[in-house]
């Protein structure tokens, strides 16, 4: 057994802000302040939900998470955001079309009252939508200084004591991490000279990052997975995470992917494709906004299955992605995949897995989970920077460097409920299953 971490209790507000009041940041809200009221249940949460072992398996020690680690209360979490349209949170959810009217008539007031902040915008970035409630400033840099002006501004109205933000807006183009990415100097030369490759989401991933708040990206920009923002999350003590929520197809094929490997079954083709009508499908009916997306999903596989070590069985997978913009959809995607593969002496079989799923819904636990393990690991006193431990959520994880990311969703659960038994000072589990020879 390790010695127990010392752990801030989380005694307080907690402000969750997000950029970005679209489907996904007002579900999570409703749902937050639905499951406060007693009218619904935080399914899709591990944090509210799960479990988690400790011991043996006779021991039959099996607590709620949150009953085992000092999380923030969902009565002490304060809402809100900044966005490109003014509507407020009720509003912008009516307009989503993710949760039924009978479920947001009964929030409604405490919606109301969620209204955003002028959000950073530029149409370069995004470029299928546009919306009046933008800041104005001469550089990115004095829009990084009204973020943080905005955050402080924040807690200060609500009482908060704690902030984390998660990136909850639209998909960027495509930007390659480049040279003005490559330290804080240059980043911060880069911000004050409106440098072309940073995007909006890195302008709030700095401002919160130099505050010393977590951050979470959850969409597959390039924002806080520079060596610049690790850095700086080192020097001011900011847990990160990015990047991308793990929602839909990815999460099935993190599910899937990993079971054919155990069995050593071979992979020849994976196609996918997706529809969906949402703000996300418009924003990504844009090839230079697709493109982001698309680098995020398909680099899933290849570093599960790792090709290099079963060329036999992987070698050459031909792994193809698609997502169409469909607007009778809505929030309702639909998430199709065509598996080929092989089996004893190379028989050829196939799999077909059809996903009719609601986006939104599968992301909204995932914000919840990720400001509140992202405020412990603060409160933990876990050094600032990557937490690798928190990859169970992400497409698109970031590892330390020189590292591939982990994608089979079962190790990622196995490392994220090894770190809270860590920090607790109870043995981590390895399923050895050694109490047979005692």
């Amino acid at each position: 057994m390790s010695t127990k971490a010392k752990i801030q209790a989380p005694t307080g507000k907690l402000a969750v802000i997000t950029p970005g009041m679209g489907a996904v940041s007002t579900t999570f809200m409703a749902g937050v302040i639905s499951i406060r009221k007693g009218l619904a249940k935080p399914i899709g949460s591990l944090t509210q939900m799960g479990t988690i072992r400790l011991g043996k398996r006779t021991d039959n020690r099996n607590p709620l998470i949150k009953d085992f680690i000092p999380l923030t209360g969902l009565d002490d979490i304060v809402l809100g955001g900044w966005d490109i349209f003014e509507d407020n949170a009720y509003e912008a959810a009516v307009n989503a079309g993710v949760l039924d009217r009978y479920l947001l008539e009964q929030i409604k007031d405490e919606l109301e009252q969620i209204k955003p902040m002028k959000a950073v915008f530029d149409q370069k970035y995004v470029k299928n939508i546009s919306g009046p409630n933008v800041k104005k400033g001469a550089t990115k840099m004095e829009l990084a200084e009204a973020v943080i002006e905005d955050i402080r501004r924040f807690k200060e109205e609500n009482g908060c004591d704690r902030a984390v933000m998660v990136w909850c807006g639209s998909t960027e183009i495509y930007i390659k991490e480049g040279e003005v990415h490559s330290s804080i100097e240059k980043l911060e030369e880069g911000l004050r000279n409106n440098h072309p490759d940073i995007a909006p989401s890195m302008i709030y991933a700095y401002a919160a990052i130099k505050m010393g708040i977590p951050y979470a990206n959850g969409a597959p920009n390039l924002s806080c997975d520079v060596d610049a923002m690790v850095e700086l999350a080192k020097q001011t003590g900011s847990p990160i995470a990015g990047k991308d929520f793990k929602t839909g197809q990815t999460l099935m094929k993190t599910i899937l992917a990993p079971g054919l490997k155990a069995r050593s079954l071979g992979i020849n083709g994976w196609f996918s494709t997706n529809i969906l009508g949402n703000r996300d499908g418009e924003v990504l009916d844009d090839p230079d906004n697709f493109k982001t997306k698309e680098v995020s999903k398909l680099g899933v596989l290849e570093d599960i299955l790792e090709p290099e070590l079963h060329p036999d069985l992987y070698k050459d997978l031909y792994h193809k992605v698609r997502i169409n913009y469909y607007p009778p959809r809505g929030d309702d995607k639909e998430g199709w995949d065509n598996i080929d593969i092989s089996g004893w002496l190379g028989y050829k079989m196939q799999i077909k897995v059809d996903f009719l799923c609601k986006d939104s819904i599968l992301a909204a636990p995932l914000v919840l989970d990720l400001a509140l393990f992202l405020d412990l690991a603060a409160r933990a006193g876990m050094k600032g920077g990557i937490q690798e431990w928190l990859s169970f959520y992400l497409k698109s994880p970031q590892a330390a460097k020189g590292l591939k990311p982990q994608h089979d969703i079962f190790v990622q659960l196995m490392k994220l409920k090894n770190t809270l038994r860590y920090l607790q000072g109870e043995d981590l589990i390895t399923n050895l299953g050694l109490d047979y020879y005692d």
